[in-house]
């Protein structure tokens, strides 16, 4: 699986955000670039599609910055992703071979079922399980 850094950045600050979930304050795009070494130009880009699809909300001024909107057991990563990617097109990859042929088709179908078990694991991951297991790991790096 291939992820780009637009998507890998998309669902860093999501899970981020839903750390701060139900907090006043927002977050800052500073804060998510310094906190996971990530460029701020792209995270501007990023929590402004995030807000276009509605999962996140904007708050302006000096104090300003993103909430998410959704409760973290809501969203999931597959979620986060076709928002970044696009949803996945059904039949739609290509074969540079004879479509007719029966491996090709074989293939296809082999690699489609492929593509659906990978949909729905992505699906089945919500924010709040990734949180979960960002915390497990802060604390076990402060006990070290």
């Amino acid at each position: 699986m291939k992820i780009s850094a637009k998507t890998e950045y998309a669902c860093i600050a999501m899970v981020e955000l839903a750390a701060h979930y139900g907090s006043e304050k927002p977050v800052r795009i500073r804060h998510i670039a310094e906190r996971h070494d990530v460029p701020s130009r792209f995270l501007v880009q990023i929590l402004l599609q995030l807000k276009g699809a509605g999962l996140v909300a904007s708050v302006r001024g000096a104090a300003g910055g993103y909430n998410l909107i959704q409760p973290p057991e809501n969203v999931s990563l597959g979620q986060v992703m076709d928002i970044i990617i696009g949803a996945p097109r059904e039949n739609g990859r290509a074969t540079n071979a004879s479509p007719d042929s029966p491996a090709v088709k074989v293939l296809t179908e082999t690699w489609e079922e492929v593509d659906s078990v990978q949909r729905r694991m992505l699906n089945d991951v919500s924010l709040a399980m990734l949180l979960e297991q960002v915390r497990a790991r802060d604390e076990q790096m402060y006990h070290i």
